[in-house]
């Protein structure tokens, strides 16, 4: 009975120094603590932008704001018990502004905190630090206290001690304290897509984190893939893992957690090394995700993952006795995924060298840039900004949504559920053209910006707030462009062109500024046409009528003069004689010299064949005039 007894304690005494060396590893780490700002816009001696950190439970209002007053209860401080024994509430009357409550640190968890001033009405809760330190990040419990970290959906941070002190005097003064809570830079949002980390674990039973983990996937999924299918996002998941400690690697405790030889490990489940699976089976279940994910990916189609984990997580439970690789290739095959792949990207976990795929992973665990080492789980990097608050569809999604350069959010982040239209409230401020209702008012998750908008390929410019006018062409079919149009006896004038890109000008015949108006000019009183002798003028709409004296006149309107319909007519038969004639003897002539060249080309032609086959007689034949040369020498 000793023997087991002082075994047991062996075995306790090892995992408490393994489990030191893993929280002397995460002490050792780099972490980042998240900030929003807090504006004190009242009292004037208070006035200014204070920092506060992000509490990791609650909702935090990515890419919002909050107006408040800020409220110090009068007994229970530091908010460890309900508010309703001492009969006190914190909701805001009628028209009041939500309410921000103060409390002081200490003696409970600060989720318990969080739970009675969200249970009083309280809007917020700012924790006012008890010691003079830098500012951290507060935590939601392991395992105790982890009761209320579902229900908290107030937003929650941690103000110094200095501030606190400053904000509890003026209180205690009288003083109304006015604040904006503000988390619109609280994560950065540089272009038209986000690339966001889920940090998690495959462990099942690891209590309260750990259905809330499971939670989230089964409830994020069908927004994630969505926004991943159209190019919205960039999703990448990850697991952390540990080394076991050179003094330990031989040791029973660190084989059961470790795969690789003490490489890669993970925390017994059950803190308990004699029962249930152990720290190595979560290693391997958490590389085969990873696997998954690679593979996936891959194929361009990294959205599988989501499916995989939420089908693992029901097929393959811990308390089942289904966790197991198995059944974890049952997952593998269901959804179509290449298992040959996935088996050689996991490799042989009892092999004594490294596997690169969970070295990439701890080397990704090390901060870079803005973004501390991951040491909690779960953890999700929002535009390599640690997330933090309450891991839940809405306020992750707005997270998500506060990442994107405003105006290229998708549709998913203006939902009602999400954002508020500030353009439905005076047009949000901006232009308006009530006859066609086009408005420059865009609404974003952020607010909303006054953008002279694009309709049906036209584009308007203007500065959004005041001024908005069509441009380019096509312009004048909307709203006729903004100009002067009217109609009288079916016909329609406008001041509108397309020929022109921009701007309005009355069309000849109308003077005026071609936007508000366009007035008829009168041709005929003020003599600008129909000047000429025995000419009758009449003003029209926009134009006017010219006559000339008697029946047989014609008025001429590009030389505004009359001339004789009968002398037009014989002058015009007589023109066209002359140039008849004209063309009869230029064709005349044109064939006589034709013909003229063509014989002279036949005759040449002839004589040059008849010199070369019947010599001329008075040519001299070669043999005729032959003289006869005497012999001068002999050969015999």
């Amino acid at each position: 009975m000793e023997t087991t007894t002082a075994a047991r304690r062996r075995r306790r005494l090892l995992l408490l120094l393994v489990l030191l060396a893993l929280a002397a590893h995460r002490a050792a780490a780099r972490f980042v603590v998240e900030k929003n700002s807090l504006r004190v816009t009242s009292p004037a001696a208070l006035r200014g932008v204070y920092e506060c950190a992000i509490g990791n439970f609650g909702m935090p209002q990515y890419g919002g704001t909050m107006h408040g007053v800020v409220v110090y209860p009068k007994v229970d401080a530091k908010a460890c018990r309900p508010f309703d024994a001492s009969g006190l509430s914190f909701k805001p009357k009628s028209g009041g502004l939500p309410v921000f409550l103060l409390v002081d640190r200490g003696d409970c968890y600060f989720t318990t905190k969080g739970w009675n001033a969200q249970n009083a009405g309280a809007a917020a809760v700012l924790v006012a630090d008890d010691k003079v330190e830098p500012l951290i990040t507060m935590d939601s419990p392991e395992s105790s206290g982890t009761e209320h970290i579902e229900n908290i959906t107030i937003p929650s941070a941690l103000v110094t001690k200095r501030f606190g002190d400053d904000l509890r005097k003026a209180l205690q003064n009288g003083e109304m304290v006015n604040v904006l809570l503000d988390w619109r830079e609280s994560l950065p949002h540089p272009d038209e897509r986000v690339e966001y980390e889920f940090w998690t674990n495959s462990n099942d039973e690891c209590g309260a984190k750990c259905d809330m983990q499971m939670n989230f996937v089964r409830s994020f999924r069908g927004i994630a893939q969505a926004l991943e299918k159209r190019g919205y996002t960039q999703f990448t998941p990850h697991y952390i893992t540990w080394y076991c400690p050179e003094a330990f690697i031989l040791s029973k405790q660190c084989k059961s957690q470790c795969i690789n030889h003490g490489r890669y490990c993970a925390p017994d489940p059950e803190q308990d090394f004699s029962i249930g699976y152990d720290g190595k089976d979560v290693v391997v279940q958490n590389l085969i995700q990873i696997c998954v994910f690679r593979v996936a990916n891959e194929t361009r189609r990294p959205w599988m993952w989501w499916d995989y984990v939420h089908d693992f997580a029901v097929r393959c439970p811990m308390k089942e006795k289904k966790y197991t690789r198995e059944c974890a290739h049952g997952v593998i095959n269901s959804l179509g995924l290449d298992i040959e792949k996935i088996n050689k990207c996991v490799g042989d976990p009892d092999a004594d060298k490294e596997n690169p795929v969970l070295k990439a992973e701890q080397d990704a665990q090390i901060g870079h840039g803005s973004r501390g080492d991951v040491t909690i789980l779960p953890t999700l990097v929002v535009n390599n900004r640690q997330y933090r608050g309450k891991l839940e569809k809405r306020s992750v999604l707005k997270a998500v949504c506060s990442g994107f350069e405003e105006t290229t959010e998708p549709d998913v982040c203006l939902r009602e559920d999400i954002e508020t239209n500030e353009c439905l409230e005076n047009n949000g401020g901006c232009w308006l053209d009530k006859a066609t209702n086009v408005s420059a008012c865009k609404d974003t998750f952020r607010g909303r910006v006054c953008e002279c908008p694009t309709v049906n390929g036209v584009k308007f410019i203007g500065d959004g707030y005041s001024h908005c006018e069509a441009s380019g062409l096509g312009r004048c079919q909307i709203n006729n462009g903004g100009c002067w149009n009217e109609t009288r006896n079916g016909k329609t004038v406008s001041a509108c062109s397309n020929q022109e890109a921009k701007g309005c000008k009355c069309p000849s015949g109308f003077r005026g500024d071609g936007m508000n108006s366009c007035e008829d000019v009168d041709e005929c009183k003020e003599k600008l046409f129909c000047q000429c002798k025995d000419c009758a003028c009449e003003n029209t709409w926009g134009s006017y009528e010219c006559s000339c004296g008697g029946s047989n006149s014609l008025y001429i309107r590009e030389h505004d003069t009359c001339i004789s319909k009968q002398s037009s007519s014989s002058l015009g038969w007589g023109f066209l004689w002359v140039i008849f004639i004209g063309l009869a003897l230029a064709g005349a002539g044109a064939y006589a010299v034709y013909k003229y060249r063509l014989r002279s080309y036949m005759d040449s032609e002839i004589r040059a064949i008849m010199a070369q086959y019947m010599p001329l007689e008075s040519q001299e034949m070669p043999n005729q005039h032959r003289s006869v040369v005497p012999v001068d020498h002999a050969d015999i």
